[in-house]
C-alpha cells in the first residue's frame, strides 16, 4: 500500500498582529489530530508553525484528497479558530472562507500540498512552510532543484537524474494547466515561471511519472474576491536515490530571492530561511519567511524532523536578506517595493482608488 503525505496549512489567528500563532491554537489542533490518529484516519503527524500559520503535516494510507483527512484538518482549524476568538487574537479564522465542510478542504481557504508514493528502502522527505508570500515563491527554487545543473550537480553526474523532470504548471488566473519537460523545454518553462503571480509550479515528476514535489497553489485573494491574507504556501520535496540529494533540495534557499507578499500582501521582499523558532515576521510584517523540516518516512511514520535552516551556514543568507529588506523598505510606497498595479487588484488599494474615482477628469 502507498503512503500519502498531506500538508494542510491555515492562519486562524495571531498574537499582536500577523507574526506568531498562539500555542493554544497549536494545542487545539494537536487534540484533533491525536484523535484522528486513534481512529486510524492518520498514521502519524507533526504540527509546525511558520509565523502566524499552522502547518499540519500528516501521513496516512488514504490517498490524496481524502475526505476524512481533509475533514480532520478542517475541524482542527475550526476549533483553533474558536480558541482564537476567545483569546481575541488578531485575524481569527481569516483563512477559513466557509464554516461548512463540503467533502474537500480545497477552495475553502487553507493551502494543500499532497503526494502519494510507494516508499523506497530509505525515503527522505523535506517539507517547506512559508509565511507572508505566495505560491510563486517556489518557482525559482524548484526550477533550480529539478532543472538547474549549477544547483543540482546530480543532473549532470548522476545517471538516475540525467533524464530530467516534468513540471506541472498552473495558470491560476485562467484556471488551466500545462505539463512541460526539462531539459528539453527549459526556455519555454522559464518564460512562464518568471510570471510568479500567474504561473506556479504545482507538481514535479520524474520522467517515469513518479512524484518528486508538490506545492500548495491556492490563491486566497482570488477565492475570497478581496484581500484577506497572503497565501503562505507549503511544499513537499522527495530527496536522494533517484531524486536530487537533500543538500541540492536545500541549496536554492541560500539565495534570498525577492517574492511578493510581506505587508498586506502588497510588497516585494527577500525570502528569509530561518529555524522554526525564528520564523517570526515582525519587521513590517516580514520579511517573508521559510522554514524547512527534514523527515524520513518509514512505514508511513514520520522520523524527525530536522530543522534544516537552523544552521550557521545560512547566517550569511539571513544577513543578506536583512540588508535587502532594509534597501526595499527605503522605497516606501513606491514600486518596486510595492507590487505593480496589476498585482494590487486584490489588496486594500482598490478601496482608495474607488474613493478618488469621482475626482478624476479627462485630459484635454
Amino acid at each position: 500500500m502507498k503512503t500519502t503525505i498531506s500538508v494542510i496549512k491555515a492562519d486562524v489567528g495571531s498574537v499582536s498582529g500577523h507574526g506568531v500563532a498562539h500555542p493554544a491554537l497549536i494545542d487545539k489542533c494537536d487534540e484533533i489530530l491525536a484523535k484522528a490518529l486513534e481512529e486510524s484516519i492518520l498514521e502519524d503527524y507533526y504540527i509546525a508553525r511558520c509565523g502566524d500559520d499552522i502547518d499540519l503535516i500528516m501521513t496516512h494510507k488514504n490517498g490524496e484528497e481524502n475526505e476524512e483527512v481533509h475533514k480532520t484538518a478542517f475541524d482542527a482549524f475550526m476549533q483553533a479558530t474558536e480558541e482564537a476568538r476567545k483569546l481575541k487574537l488578531y485575524g481569527a479564522g481569516q483563512d477559513i472562507l466557509s464554516d461548512t465542510f463540503s467533502g474537500n478542504i480545497k477552495g475553502m481557504g487553507p493551502g494543500v500540498a499532497e503526494m502519494e508514493f510507494k516508499e523506497r528502502p530509505s525515503d527522505p522527505v523535506i517539507v517547506y512552510c512559508c509565511d507572508k508570500t505566495e505560491p510563486g515563491a517556489f518557482n525559482l527554487p524548484l526550477y533550480r532543484i529539478f532543472a538547474d545543473p549549477f544547483n543540482t550537480a546530480g543532473l549532470v553526474i548522476d545517471p538516475s537524474l540525467h533524464d530530467g523532470f516534468k513540471f506541472e504548471i498552473f495558470d491560476v488566473m485562467e484556471h488551466r494547466k500545462v505539463t512541460m519537460s526539462c531539459p528539453e523545454e527549459a526556455y519555454d518553462l522559464l518564460a512562464l515561471l518568471g510570471s510568479t503571480g500567474r504561473y506556479v509550479i504545482k507538481r514535479v515528476y520524474k520522467k517515469n511519472g513518479e512524484i518528486a514535489a508538490s506545492v500548495s497553489t491556492e490563491r486566497l485573494n482570488l477565492m475570497a474576491g478581496k484581500y484577506v491574507g497572503k497565501d503562505d504556501p507549503v511544499a513537499i520535496c522527495r530527496a536522494q536515490s533517484g531524486f536530487p540529494a537533500a543538500g541540492e533540495v536545500i541549496e536554492p534557499f541560500a539565495f534570498p530571492h525577492l517574492v511578493g507578499g510581506w505587508m498586506r500582501g502588497s510588497h516585494n521582499g527577500p525570502l528569509m530561511p530561518t529555524s522554526e523558532d525564528e520564523a517570526n515576521p515582525i519587521r513590517f510584517d516580514g520579511p517573508p519567511r521559510i522554514i524547512g523540516l527534514g523527515f524520513q518516512v518509514s512505514d508511513c511514520k514520520l522520523i524527525g524532523p530536522v530543522d534544516l535552516f537552523d544552521d550557521p551556514a545560512f547566517d550569511n543568507t539571513r544577513k543578506q536578506a536583512a540588508d535587502i529588506a532594509e534597501y526595499m523598505r527605503r522605497h516606501g510606497p513606491f514600486e518596486p517595493h510595492r507590487l505593480p498595479s496589476e498585482e494590487m487588484e486584490y489588496t486594500s488599494l482598490p478601496g482608495v482608488l474607488e474613493k478618488l474615482e469621482s475626482r478624476f477628469s479627462k485630459m484635454e
